[in-house]
């Protein structure tokens, strides 16, 4: 076979491969053998697509089953996409400029913007009594165990205004992440209603992420979002809005949307259905109820008094 010229492009390619590999002390030729006898990469094997598809086990027969299994998985999807760019800016090792905070909050929004619109698939995308039947073989699993989404919360805020008391979320609360943890909002969504205790559901997802959720609050104590935003940007405006924004999103619209959906399928009058896991819905999922507030600062008064309205962006 004749010799083929190859580029100086090609040849200069080359050079930095050779040099790469001479510094980690490997043979680039063998390198080049292992590329010459692999198969091309498929789309299907790059995404692991048969694996994903096969991801859909229903615990029942009803077929509206497995559109609820694959929107609960697309979200999570979604909540790895928003930590990881959430992730790159809390632990981030370098220096922070705006470009790169808006860039990524504005990622974020997006994200949520396409898990807000795409919630009409569990407000009206299913059959109502296909829901009430199958729901009934999930206990006691539960949304509400979604351990990413917690994550996103540590990650865009301080702890103390993840709680449930005034007092712990004013800024001169000095308790530690493990007393703070104890008193987090979302732990009254799974409260049983008659006695006040805990459900299963909660016991569950505290045994398995505690842990975890405790790790990240002190791990990101000055570098989540809200303490990223007083340190570097608080007098920037392009920023406070993007902020308000991922605020209003996330602490408003999102939970508004599992508000909707609840009532479409447990408001069944004269009775209140219970949802899975006995997570206390009624009182839990209205924003107005929850009002957790990531950037309080960034929100006048009569905002915060409005929150979880229509008139909440003024």
């Amino acid at each position: 076979m004749p010799n083929k010229n190859f580029s100086e492009e090609i040849l200069q390619q080359l050079e930095k491969l050779a040099d790469k590999y001479d510094a980690m002390g490997q043979d680039l030729s063998a390198y080049l053998d292992g590329l010459l006898h692999s198969d091309y990469l498929t789309y299907w094997d790059y995404i692991r697509l048969d694996t994903l598809l096969s991801l859909q086990q229903p615990r029942t027969s009803f077929p509206d089953e497995k559109i609820f299994i694959l929107y609960h998985q697309i979200t999570e999807l979604y909540f790895k996409l928003i930590l990881n760019e959430q992730e790159q800016l809390i632990f981030g090792n370098e220096i922070l400029s705006k470009e790169t905070f808006l860039r990524r909050v504005r990622r974020m929004n997006r994200y949520f913007d396409h898990l807000i619109d795409s919630f009409d698939v569990m407000i009206d995308g299913m059959d109502s009594e296909q829901f009430l039947n199958f729901r009934m073989s999930l206990l006691p699993s539960s949304g509400f165990q979604s351990g990413q989404y917690r994550m996103i919360e540590i990650g865009c805020t301080d702890f103390r205004l993840l709680t449930g008391s005034e007092e712990m979320r004013r800024e001169d609360s000095n308790e530690s992440i493990e007393e703070l943890y104890p008193h987090l909002y979302w732990k009254k969504g799974a409260t049983e209603l008659a006695t006040g205790k805990k459900t299963l559901t909660l016991r569950q997802f505290e045994k398995k992420y505690s842990e975890e959720f405790i790790k990240r609050g002190n791990q990101v104590k000055s570098t989540n979002l809200h303490q990223l935003y007083l340190q570097h940007f608080e007098e920037d405006e392009e920023i406070r809005e993007a902020l308000r924004n991922l605020d209003h999103r996330v602490n408003v619209q999102w939970p508004l949307a599992h508000y909707k959906s609840a009532v479409r399928y447990l408001q069944k009058d004269p009775n209140v259905i219970k949802a899975t896991g006995g997570t206390n819905w009624q009182k839990y999922l209205p924003p107005r109820r929850q009002f957790i507030v990531f950037f309080p600062e960034i929100w006048s008064e009569s905002e915060l008094q409005n929150w979880g309205t229509r008139e909440t962006l003024g």
